[in-house]
């Protein structure tokens, strides 16, 4: 059954004069943008005597000291628009932050494509937006890549044959499902094949974080890991790594965004407002800081439904039937 935020956005690829139109109802409802361009909220909600405060969850692990103050400003811009406290909530490992929303202790959680589907299923999570430029879906998303240390003698995704290996995260779409499927596909094996030690890795394990696998490479600990595109250009960007200092060897198709998801069972007239928030939120500097976007790329929050994640779904049946 589709969650109130699809079911209240699920005609966003209206075009024409059909969008036209459901903008300017939408307009009849939704808060208008300040001048600081912030939205605003209404000041007495029915909701307010329910939820005192917001919490957000994200997957651990992933952020940068830029990607860190990015947050700090969308939680006190969000906690301004509602009025009340905005706070975030730091789990150990992805399946924490599904469990967060299951028992409450989450409102709002940025998950990854496959974390999403889980949460969904077992937290009644639902998705409402994801970043893109020029507010354009197309501008969404991105890859699984396989690194390797400079100077590594791994060329080809064959050469990892008999080498040390380290997914991210079971939950991990970038970091398990993607690069596993794109093993599966080349070498004919089964996703046991290469998760067992000495099947087809020598050594495998789980690292823990993008970031974890990254410095595993560097530090020449682990032959090669598969990385997500936006961590790796986050960490490049931040200086915590140089070009020089790895190689990418593989990189997968792309892969849905990860959505910004919201606890099902919030007040619907809660949820509505911060979608409307995310919806709006023109902070150049937030995006900026969270994945490097210029104000000539227009960086925006767009909408996402759970639909878009039909995708991963299957990709999930592939690789874990």
């Amino acid at each position: 059954m589709k969650g109130d935020i699809e079911i209240m956005y699920s005609l966003k690829r209206l075009s024409g004069f059909a969008l036209a139109l459901l903008l300017l109802v939408a307009c009849n409802t939704a808060p208008a943008l300040e001048p600081t361009n912030r939205p605003s909220a209404p000041d007495q909600p029915a909701w307010k005597a329910e939820v005192k405060e917001i919490i957000i969850c994200y997957l651990p692990n992933e952020s940068t000291n830029l990607v860190v103050e990015a947050r700090g400003l969308l939680q006190k811009d969000l906690g301004d628009y509602l009025g009340i406290p905005v706070k975030e909530l730091s789990v150990s490992d992805y399946n924490a932050v599904v469990e967060a929303m299951r028992t409450g202790k989450a409102d709002i959680a940025g998950f990854g494509p496959v974390t999403y589907v889980q949460a969904a299923e077992r937290a009644g999570a639902e998705a409402m937006c994801v970043t893109a430029t020029h507010s354009d879906m197309n501008n969404t998303g991105y890859t699984s890549q396989f690194i390797v240390r400079a100077d590594s003698d791994i060329q080809t995704l064959e050469d990892l044959r008999g080498r040390s290996f380290a997914f991210v995260d079971p939950s991990s779409t970038s970091g398990n499902y993607v690069p596993t499927l794109e093993l599966m596909n080349k070498f004919g094996l089964s996703s046991d094949d290469l998760h067992t030690n000495g099947a087809f890795f020598e050594s495998v394990m789980y690292s823990g974080g993008h970031v974890n696998g990254l410095r595993a490479i560097l530090a020449g600990d682990i032959d090669a890991v598969p990385i997500a595109s936006n961590t790796l250009k986050n960490e490049l960007r931040a200086g915590n790594t140089t070009e020089a200092d790895f190689r990418i060897i593989h990189e997968s198709p792309r892969i849905p965004d990860s959505p910004v998801s919201i606890r099902g069972n919030l007040p619907t007239e809660l949820k509505k407002l911060i979608l409307d928030f995310y919806l709006n939120y023109d902070n150049p500097e937030y995006f900026e800081l969270s994945g490097g976007y210029k104000p000539e790329d227009e960086a925006r929050f767009i909408l996402t439904i759970d639909s878009d994640y039909d995708y991963v779904r299957d990709l999930m049946q592939k690789v874990m039937p």
